[in-house]
């Protein structure tokens, strides 16, 4: 098809003799956040309220920060926005979710395949295609029951994009402070090889190998044929194993005003990141031909960080920068009468969050 044609022509290179991982990457994230969440608390004693960023979306159950429904802040799109978002549909698991779920793809003009995802969660935990009714019966079913999920249309634009937005409530437009290309790492058979050796020989996979082998456990004693490409995973998250590469390159005056007049259109989101697929990199600079996938509020990061060519104090520069932004934006929004969600309903959105994703299926 020429869309995965042209996105694939057209994606970033890697390199020639760059680093294959960053020294910082797959730091456990206890210890690379921790400078984070001691800012984090040096700005709630300045401002007097640790829960202060929640104001940043006001709308948003604690402004994106964590426990909120993805398909939410898609509803408060408005008709400009609306057209650049993925058609989806909503539903709860449980009695009879198949034909629920074939009826809410027909109200919303879906057909197979599709995109089934949790609508509490992160990091892509739990997302996967259905190709047809016998894998949507069994993604459903994978789910357990009363758990709310998304079905979504699935892009064919073969590059997958994080686009890190901010406005402040007093400027009429915003800025793009991050974009960021995710790579789905691909292995490529040889003919003679395993899956799991070919893991094993790849400069990068072979460095973390638990993120990859259990999604291919079944796999895992196959022999792809000589030049066979074989993908590593869908979801494009990096704690999942996609490859990020910085491309504020990217970030022109005709992206900017597109981003802005959707952003515009989804009532006081002020702060967060925007998921989504373009036909190219040459069409995303035109501000053309790409649909948004998801939209994340406070709780998201500037992606480019994890660029094997991000320095530890660039990454640190660009987290401490926005984090200092969604205090800023949220005083701003209090100053208008706005509240912030307040430490206990951010504690409680986390709990529920986290129990909902231990009980996720893995991700594709």
């Amino acid at each position: 098809m020429t869309d995965v044609t042209t996105a694939i022509d057209s994606r970033p290179d890697r390199q020639a003799g760059g680093p294959t991982v960053s020294s910082f990457e797959f730091w456990p994230g206890w210890i690379f956040y921790t400078p984070i969440v001691l800012y984090w608390i040096i700005l709630g004693l300045w401002h007097r309220d640790f829960s202060l960023p929640t104001a940043a979306n006001p709308r948003i159950e604690t402004g994106g920060l964590c426990g909120e429904s993805k398909s939410s802040i898609l509803d408060m799109a408005g008709d400009v926005a609306r057209k650049w978002i993925a058609p989806y549909a909503v539903l709860t698991t449980g009695h009879d979710d198949l034909p629920r779920a074939l009826a809410a793809m027909k109200g919303a003009g879906l057909s197979f395949p599709v995109v089934l995802k949790p609508d509490i969660g992160c990091n892509g935990t739990g997302v996967r295609i259905m190709r047809d009714e016998d894998s949507l019966r069994a993604g459903l079913a994978a789910f357990g029951r009363d758990v709310p999920v998304m079905l979504q249309h699935l892009i064919p634009y073969g590059h997958e994009v994080g686009l890190f937005y901010i406005r402040h409530p007093d400027e009429a437009e915003g800025r793009i402070t991050s974009l960021t290309y995710k790579e789905v790492p691909c292995l490529t058979g040889d003919g003679t090889s395993t899956v799991e050796e070919l893991v094993h020989a790849d400069p990068r996979t072979r460095l973390v190998p638990h993120i990859y082998l259990p999604r291919l456990k079944a796999r895992l004693h196959e022999i792809p044929p000589a030049g066979q490409s074989l993908p590593l995973v869908f979801a494009g998250n990096h704690c999942k194993g996609s490859i990020f590469h910085d491309r504020a390159v990217d970030i022109t005056p005709e992206l900017q005003a597109r981003v802005n007049t959707i952003m515009r259109d989804i009532p006081d989101f002020h702060f967060g990141r925007i998921d989504a697929k373009a036909l190219s990199l040459a069409s995303l600079r035109k501000g053309e031909d790409f649909q948004i996938i998801e939209i994340n509020g406070v709780g998201s990061e500037a992606t480019h960080i994890w660029d094997a060519r991000t320095t530890l104090r660039d990454a640190y520069v660009t987290q401490f920068m926005h984090y200092r932004e969604t205090f800023r934006i949220g005083a701003k929004k209090r100053r208008e009468g706005w509240k912030s969600s307040g430490a206990m309903a951010m504690l409680r959105a986390w709990l529920r969050q986290r129990r909902l994703m231990a009980s996720y299926p893995m991700n594709d």
